[in-house]
């Protein structure tokens, strides 16, 4: 007997996957967070927690400087970013204790240190600021010979860049490079480098260009100031007192006082001099500005 054909029967209903526990996939999610598993080994550290932020007096002089200085460049070139933070560390070592050394390849290696800024990984750039502190305040005013002076340009940028950033711990490294660069170099020179930075279109970078000029200033006398250019110098911090950020503000104030301190020492009518100089070389409104700032700090 010929078996009947089956077209007309109903279709078979495919057999439905089945759902993965949610419990499975929770725990999943915990452990690669890191929440103990005592089935798994755990996982090795990141690299991250192997980098040591060595502070300037921790640090020693090379064992073997005339050999290690030559495989310095090595270790600044490396694509291991490890290699190269623990290179900067040893760069550090060298602007401290064989500054000599490392003079006929502070140009590569000052632009190495810019090149660590502007990577993302936060160590490399933090290890990058601190080798720059050290070098300022290993070689000062060398860093603006022709031979650097380049260099030194993209590494000001990048500071004022980085003190400018949210991440807190990068930004207070900056301003830490930035003050071991006003007090290790000659103010006449800076200023001008610094000045660049006042019409910034970066707020921020403003703000903290502001900064180093009014430590510049304070520690300028009468002659410097009047060599940088005593209106050109008055009419900066005018322009600052304007600003959309408080800092540059505050730093501007801090400018205004520093010059008038400065032009007014031996004079017997301090303030009646001051307004004088300022209504002959600012605007009515600047002028006014900055009597209002010196008579507040003389109440």
């Amino acid at each position: 007997m010929a078996l009947r054909p089956l077209d007309n029967a109903l279709p078979t209903t495919p057999e439905r996957p089945k759902k993965q526990a949610k419990v499975a996939v929770s725990i999943q999610k915990q452990s690669d967070f890191g929440v103990n598993d005592e089935n798994k080994a755990p996982l090795p550290p990141t690299a991250d927690a192997s980098i040591d932020y060595i502070p300037s007096e921790n640090l020693k002089a090379m064992p073997d400087p005339e050999t290690q200085i030559t495989v310095l460049t090595e270790g600044l070139d490396s694509k291991d970013w490890t290699k190269v933070c623990e290179s900067l560390n040893n760069a550090r070592r060298f602007a401290l204790f064989h500054s000599a050394l490392l003079a006929p390849i502070l140009e590569k290696v000052l632009l190495v240190q810019v090149k660590a800024m502007k990577n993302p990984r936060s160590a490399l750039c933090k290890t990058s600021i601190m080798a720059q502190a050290d070098i300022f305040n290993a070689f000062g005013d060398d860093l603006l010979q022709p031979t650097t002076s380049v260099a030194f340009d993209q590494m000001l940028l990048q500071l004022l860049l980085k003190a400018s950033q949210d991440k807190k711990f990068v930004c207070e490294e900056a301003d830490r490079a930035l003050k071991a660069m006003v007090g290790s170099m000659t103010c006449l020179p800076l200023l001008h480098k610094l000045h660049a930075y006042v019409n910034h279109a970066n707020p921020r970078i403003r703000a903290k260009a502001a900064i180093s000029i009014s430590h510049c200033v304070s520690k300028m006398g009468l002659e410097g100031m009047k060599e940088f250019g005593l209106v050109s110098l008055v009419q900066i911090a005018a322009d600052l007192l304007n600003d959309r950020l408080p800092e540059a503000r505050e730093a501007a104030r801090s400018t205004v006082i520093s010059i008038y301190d400065a032009l007014t020492e031996n004079e017997e009518q301090k303030q009646e001099s001051w307004q004088s100089f300022c209504q002959s070389n600012l605007s009515p409104l600047h002028a006014l500005s900055m009597a209002k700032i010196t008579l507040s700090q003389l109440m």
